[in-house]
């Protein structure tokens, strides 16, 4: 799977993209990440919104499709 972020995400991954293993949940690939780059991006994904392969997704204990790409989207500010 390919996980991409955006934003604020991108910031606190240090990275645009990276890749993950296929076979878990959403809520798993948060785990992961979490585990892989800290509390900074754990705060960005607990507030996040996910698109897989551009539909958002709101089950996060549904297994992710091999080969899905994930974007990590952070609340937007604007006006």
């Amino acid at each position: 799977m390919t996980v991409r972020y955006f934003a604020g995400a991108r910031a606190a991954a240090g990275r645009p993209e990276e890749t993950a293993p296929a076979g878990r949940s959403l809520a798993a690939l948060v785990a992961e990440l979490t585990d892989r780059h800290g509390e900074r991006l754990a705060a960005v994904l607990g507030v996040a919104s996910f698109l897989v392969d551009g539909v958002t997704c709101h089950d996060r204990q549904a297994p992710l499709p091999a080969g899905a790409t994930i974007d990590v989207l952070p609340p937007f500010a604007g006006g």
